[in-house]
């Protein structure tokens, strides 16, 4: 079976996160064991098997998907805590 390449000091620089060297090949090493266990489970036929619920007569309780009236600018910007000129202000979250 293929093993995927997880490179593991890129994802932690995405999440922000300062891993050793040692941390790197050990999350690296624990990554490719849980992806491969993953993997495993596309192997199990679960053809005949029903779902929870669906033995015992479950229906699905969902409501239609219907279009409603949209709400007026007025009526969405409401309840903002900050509106201005008409739009929701919302604090900068890139530098």
């Amino acid at each position: 079976m293929p093993t995927l390449a997880i490179d593991v000091a890129y994802v932690a620089e995405l999440a922000r996160l300062r891993l050793s060297p040692e941390e790197i090949e050990t999350f690296g090493d624990q990554l490719e064991q849980v992806l491969a266990y993953v993997k495993k489970l596309e192997e199990v036929d679960v053809q005949d098997v029903a779902l929870v619920g669906e033995e015992s007569g479950f229906q699905n309780r969902l409501r239609p998907d219907r279009p409603l009236p949209e709400l007026t600018q007025g009526e969405a910007l409401e309840n903002a805590p900050q509106p201005a000129g008409g739009l929701f202000l919302v604090p900068r979250i890139l530098e």
